[in-house]
């Protein structure tokens, strides 16, 4: 919590022409962005347990949307993976048309430096 999830998704909203006000999705669950060379779909899967939950909440069309980015927090959620895989071959299927980015703040030193970097 608090790593700077958000922060990366205004980052990239305001990266690709996005005029959106972007904020956390926590409660929402998704909060979606147009107006840039893409649409955003923002999703904090915290509050969700399985893919069960995520199907139930009807995220899971958003999670396959193709033609935009899928900003995922807490996206360990939906795919059972804890840390990033190793090898390409590693990925699930899902990920085949996909680019993954995984990104993981392991303590307060590694945000601090985070943060000096992108000036926040």
């Amino acid at each position: 919590l608090g790593a700077g999830k958000t922060l990366l998704v205004k980052g990239l909203a305001r990266g690709l022409g996005s005029p959106a006000l972007v904020h956390s999705p926590t409660f929402a669950l998704l909060n979606q962005y147009e107006g840039g060379r893409l649409p955003i779909f923002h999703i904090d899967l915290y509050r969700l347990s399985d893919s069960s939950d995520i199907t139930a909440a009807g995220l899971a069309e958003y999670l396959l949307a193709p033609g935009g980015i899928v900003a995922v927090e807490w996206a360990e959620h939906w795919t059972g993976l804890n840390s990033p895989p190793s090898r390409k071959a590693d990925l699930p299927e899902l990920f085949g048309r996909w680019r993954l980015v995984w990104m993981r703040v392991l303590g307060e030193m590694e945000r601090e430096i985070i943060y000096e970097d992108i000036g926040h």
